[in-house]
């Protein structure tokens, strides 16, 4: 199969599915790509997270902080809009147990791996607050990934009410990715320190759902109402490498989304294990 008959039977398989999807795909080792919408605007839903996982490393390599820093943990945070307070609701969350800690100090590391492995919204707003949006954003842009727009941490309502909203595309999550990947993302001791916090993901309904047990894929997922996201790199047993970013939006049946983006993730593993 040649790659733009993978991205003709992608598109029909998507097309089966109520929503908008896009697409990113890079073999690391051959430098076959295959892109479909990847340009598309999607809200960013917790896949915002790996730029903040990004800009942490970036600050603690240049000594601004530490990952043992010991960060008091609050459930506290301001608006981008005014400044007003506001606090989450650990219903909304999709990790609660640090909730019970509010009051008491944790590493930088943990809320770090708390963000990424279980895409806590505690965790991720004391850490963006500590970084600074402005940060995250000059970062992205540094390495490239010109339209993704991480402007505040999560639950902010008065900020989404004016549309003011985190946003990404698929190819700025391929490109970040595959920094990563390649260990250019801050330096290859920060990159591989990202790429073993990705590899506990808990949340593998996409990408590694239809892989065999010897595949490995260190990503992060993101998901709101309508939409389902998961953006990762996929290690095959065999040392070889490749990046794949599935982003989708109006789904009707968010289910229905899921099955098929973990279908496509299995017709890319094809793709590149074919006459292995």
């Amino acid at each position: 199969m040649t790659p733009d008959q993978l991205k003709q039977s992608i598109s029909e398989r998507l097309d089966q599915t109520e929503g908008k999807f896009a697409v990113a795909f890079k073999d690391l080792s051959t430098g076959t790509t295959l892109l479909l919408h990847a340009d598309s605007s999607f809200h960013a839903a917790s896949t915002m997270k790996t730029p903040v996982l990004i800009e942490v490393y970036k600050q603690a390599a240049a000594g601004k902080l530490s990952l043992s820093d010991s960060i008091l943990l609050k459930n506290e945070f301001h608006s981008i809009v005014d400044s007003s307070l506001f606090s989450l609701n650990p219903e909304d969350d999709s990790e609660k147990q640090l909730y019970d800690m509010i009051g008491t100090k944790r590493t930088l590391y943990d809320l770090v791996y708390d963000m990424i492995i279980m895409s806590s919204n505690l965790a991720t707003n004391i850490v963006i607050e500590m970084v600074g949006a402005p940060n995250v954003m000059e970062t992205m842009r540094s390495m490239g990934a010109n339209k993704m727009q991480v402007l505040r941490g999560v639950e902010d309502s008065k900020a989404y009410q004016q549309g003011l909203n985190n946003t990404t595309t698929a190819a700025d999550q391929l490109l970040i990715f595959e920094q990563i990947a390649l260990g250019k993302a801050v330096d290859s001791a920060s990159s591989a320190a990202m790429t073993r916090i990705l590899l506990d993901q808990q949340f593998n309904e996409v990408i590694p759902a239809r892989l065999p047990a010897g595949v490995k894929v260190a990503h992060k997922t993101g998901n709101i109402t309508g939409v389902q996201h998961d953006c990762g790199i996929v290690f095959l047993p065999d040392g070889r490498q490749y990046v794949l970013v599935l982003l989708s939006k109006q789904l009707k049946d968010e289910k229905a989304g899921i099955a098929a983006m973990a279908e496509v993730s299995e017709m890319i593993y094809k793709f590149v294990t074919a006459g292995q």
